[in-house]
């Protein structure tokens, strides 16, 4: 277990997104997050699958091979990840992956880590600010993790 302390003050956020995209990001494969408006924020972030699972989503052969025999967490933190860049694919241009969906912005998630055990949690909109008590529950999952 390292003994370096964790940074003081505003180094981490949270992101919500739907299941199955969380799982998705959460297995590697699933590399951006779409959103509609672009983020300022970089740094470390923890992954929170939303309450709300999208359906139509499961049937997508993309998704359905990516979450293959996966339990589909919802409400709960279920990893952490990195935010490295935000961007949008040039109009016209081929995406930036095969889970980019075109005219919105792509979150580049990095150094994704999957959590031994969900930590429930609410979640909401854009970039949220964990509480201590909740950073607390989900490094203790991680106790080797030094941003």
């Amino acid at each position: 277990m390292s003994t370096a302390p964790l940074p003081q003050g505003d180094w981490i956020r949270g992101i919500t997104v739907q299941q199955p995209y969380a799982t998705c990001i959460l297995t590697g494969a699933k590399s951006i997050e779409n959103r509609p408006r672009p983020w300022s924020w970089r740094g470390w972030m923890l992954l929170h699958a939303g309450q709300r699972t999208d359906a139509d989503a499961l049937r997508l052969p993309l998704v359905a091979h990516t979450i293959r025999g996966r339990e589909l967490t919802t409400g709960a933190v279920i990893g952490i990840a990195r935010l490295v860049d935000c961007h949008q694919d040039p109009e016209g241009s081929e995406p930036c992956t095969p889970w980019a969906q075109p005219g919105t912005w792509h979150l580049v998630l990095t150094d994704v880590q999957e959590l031994p055990l969900p930590v429930p949690a609410a979640g909401q909109l854009g970039p949220w600010k964990p509480t201590e008590d909740l950073l607390d529950r989900v490094l203790q999952q991680l106790p080797d993790f030094r941003p």
